[in-house]
């Protein structure tokens, strides 16, 4: 009897580890998986032929009832042969002439047998060996979610379609993001860590915040996330009077942007913020990691500075550091746009020098407010400069061309880029790059100063890297923002966000994503500086012209 008892519980015991139970998000993600690459990869579906977002939502109560890998693989074998057959057009050709870029590319799940077993391993395999082509071309009008319109009329009070737009945005970085392989964490990864959030999420509002940490995930300081509020539940978010920079865990005063509020509470520039409400600027900064979007430390403490000084509530308790001692104020910050702030103040902008000649014999070019037909005039009165210094720590306004023409002597490429292989989604393909420059014997001779900081990103940063070929050129500042390249905007009911669309890197494949450009000289501001009133950066650059250091 008791070998008979013992047996059974050895057969029991195998049949239960043979098929071991699925967890809903272990059902989930690997549903995420073979639905997107279904969406981009089966010609029935990649075609346009397919309500796919329909029969995402019809699929997911029989993925809920499955228990076992056996019945998971089976309700999706069926979903898939349900969709006709596949034609047999293997082996495609390799393009011509095209240099594939596969650090993004892995499609190894498809292996994974305790998940999918291997009859449907085998039915994916012949998918992506027999896939969609594409004669799409890859531009900025491409739309990697397909029929996008789609996600407007979604309630994503409704768990179905919380996890529909879960799908939607996962797969479209999963296949179409650039930089996948940077970020610091697996794509895969976040998958599993968000699905829970999501199917928890109580309202439309949690889902909100539950996507912006899931784009914050990306590592990209081209990605921000906007939540849309309607008119009757729309906050009053009220502001600190002045622009701060966080330096040490710690927030000076750097611009004051409400004239008569500063006044009445006595801030000036260089004064020191240690605390908001009780909490240190440190734990600020640790607490908000993980719904704010930036590719470095430098670029995320310049946008999460955004988040503490506007509040909700008109009543805000700010600790300050004064003469070596703390002094809390319970200030009121105000409700104002920026059209209310110093600079618009009853009239027009306060007028900044576009460009002017120094003294010293040293040019200064404001790049953020110069445009194009400001250039022949530029060159004219800095043509005879010893140097010119191009300011940058702001965004340009596509005067590269203008610029670069007058200060190099030869053409040369500057960049070069990755592009998504549409018909082989997940991979991508290195494009030919920009040439910039002209042949000008009579360009420019002095030095070429570039200055640079975290307010420097994308076209500040493709710029700069036009700006190194004319050959005398010396970079001075500190990390750029490292977002490169053309921005895909995502606008949807409820939120809008938005990532790098192109891979961006210097014609030797050199990275500039999450790095930025480095700088030559490499230069900070300080607090003490600040409070002196000083452009330390600027005073740098100086010195480089008179020393050659």
């Amino acid at each position: 009897m008791k070998k008979i008892t013992l047996l059974i519980l050895l057969v029991f015991s195998q049949t239960l580890f043979a098929n071991p139970k699925l967890t809903e998000n272990q059902k989930l993600a690997a549903t995420c998986k073979v639905w997107g690459f279904l969406k981009y990869y089966h010609p029935q579906v990649a075609g346009g032929k397919t309500d796919w977002d329909k029969q995402l939502t019809e699929i997911l109560p029989k993925i809920e009832q499955v228990q076992t890998q056996e019945e998971f693989s089976l309700v999706l074998e069926k979903w898939i042969d349900a969709l006709g057959e596949v034609p047999k057009i293997a082996p495609i050709p390799p393009p011509k002439d095209i240099e594939y870029f596969d650090k993004n590319f892995d499609l190894s799940w498809f292996k994974n047998d305790k998940l999918f077993s291997k009859s449907l391993s085998m039915k994916l395999k012949f998918i992506e060996d027999n896939r969609f082509q594409s004669n799409e071309e890859f531009e900025n009008g491409f739309d990697g979610l397909k029929n996008i319109k789609n996600y407007f009329d979604l309630d994503y009070n409704l768990k179905g379609s919380r996890i529909l737009m879960l799908f939607a945005y996962w797969n479209l970085v999963e296949y179409y993001f650039p930089y996948k392989y940077v970020m610091d964490q697996k794509w895969d990864k976040t998958l599993e860590q968000i699905l829970p959030l999501v199917i928890a999420a109580k309202d439309q509002n949690d889902f909100y915040l539950t996507m912006k940490k899931l784009a914050a995930k990306l590592n990209d300081s081209h990605v921000d996330f906007f939540i849309y509020e309607s008119s009757k539940s729309k906050r009053i978010v009220v502001y600190f009077p002045a622009k701060c920079k966080i330096i040490d865990d710690k927030m000076v005063v750097t611009e004051i942007t409400g004239d008569s509020l500063a006044v009445a509470d006595h801030i000036k520039v260089g004064d020191v913020i240690t605390k908001i409400n009780d909490k240190t600027i440190k734990e600020l900064i640790e607490e908000n990691r993980d719904i704010v979007a930036a590719s470095n430390e430098a670029y995320y403490l310049n946008k999460a500075v955004e988040l503490f000084l506007r509040s909700d509530s008109e009543q805000v308790k700010v600790e300050f550091l004064k003469n070596g001692k703390h002094e809390t104020k319970l200030m009121t910050w105000f409700e104002y746009h920026e059209s209310h702030r110093n600079e618009f103040k009853k009239g027009a902008m306060k007028k900044k020098e576009k460009f002017k000649l120094l003294d010293s014999n040293v040019g200064y070019v404001d790049m953020g407010v110069l445009k194009n037909k400001d250039i022949p005039a530029m060159i004219e009165v800095l043509g005879s400069a010893k140097a010119i210094v191009f300011d940058m720590r702001n965004y340009p306004n596509e005067t590269f061309d203008g610029i670069i023409n007058f200060l190099s002597p030869h053409k040369k490429e500057f960049a070069i880029y990755t592009y998504p292989y549409l018909n082989y989604p997940g991979r991508f393909f290195w494009r030919e790059g920009t040439i910039c420059g002209s042949e000008n014997k009579g360009n420019y001779k002095g030095k070429v100063i570039v200055l640079l900081n975290e307010d420097s990103i994308s076209q500040s940063e493709w710029t700069a890297m036009c700006f190194q070929t004319a050959g005398n050129t010396t970079i001075i500042g500190s990390q750029t923002a490292g977002a490169d390249g053309n921005v895909f905007t995502l606008d949807f009911s409820g939120f809008f966000t938005r990532y790098s669309g192109i891979g961006v890197y210097y014609p030797d494949k050199r990275e500039t994503q999450r790095i930025g450009i480095i700088p030559d000289i490499e230069v900070k501001p300080t607090i003490k500086g600040i409070q002196e009133g000083k452009d330390e950066v600027w005073d740098r650059a100086l010195l480089f012209i008179e020393t050659g250091k």
